[in-house]
């Protein structure tokens, strides 16, 4: 999932004193989403095949993973987007948050509860194409993380609409699926258009 669908508050000018440079990020986040397979690349509509065992392989991934997610400013990355189908995702809000690791995760729990906000997506033009979905607000998810441990929680608000985009993306569905009609059609043409 793309930040670029919602608004992070930063302060540019203690991140300029101390990191990279605006022009240096913008390098990183190009080099790293040539490395995000783009719409429409059939790996992005197959499910993905569930994790056996938790290896060094799957550490390997998950770190990967995660190095592409941030250097593209992505707040979400699911394996197929990188051309690996395998149940596994990762996500952080922000760049100092903690990434959290899903390996074969399950939505045991969801709210009645649903709200539409906009979403963009890493893989529909680099996170530039913005869609309104609806989403539940609460979720509960299960899963183990990258050691093999187990994980259970509620997550809420946009945590828990960045888990479902991520998990739909496992389940090879892509937020033009979940949009009304209307803007499913225009997404659709403007995706025609630009990735040619």
């Amino acid at each position: 999932m793309s930040e670029h669908a919602h608004e992070h508050e930063q302060d540019e000018d203690a991140e300029q004193a101390e990191g990279p440079s605006d022009e240096e990020r913008r390098a990183w986040r190009l080099a790293a989403l040539r490395l995000v397979r783009q719409y429409p690349d059939p790996v992005l509509k197959n499910p993905a095949v569930p994790v056996g065992e938790s290896d060094d392989e799957l550490r390997a991934l998950t770190a990967r993973m995660t190095d592409i997610m941030r250097a593209s400013h992505g707040v979400g990355l699911a394996a197929p987007q990188i051309g690996v189908s395998r149940r596994v995702l990762v996500y952080g809000m922000r760049d100092d948050d903690e990434v959290h690791v899903l390996v074969n995760p399950e939505l045991v729990e969801r709210s009645e509860e649903t709200e539409v906000e906009n979403e963009g997506c890493l893989s529909l033009l680099g996170g530039e194409l913005s869609i309104p979905v609806e989403r539940h607000v609460r979720v509960r998810v299960s899963a183990t993380d990258a050691a093999g441990e187990p994980v259970d929680y509620e997550a809420e608000g946009l945590e828990a609409r960045v888990i479902q985009h991520e998990i739909d993306h496992l389940d090879g569905v892509l937020i033009v699926d979940r949009a009304e009609n209307d803007e499913r059609k225009g997404a659709l043409r403007e995706l025609r258009l630009r990735s040619v």
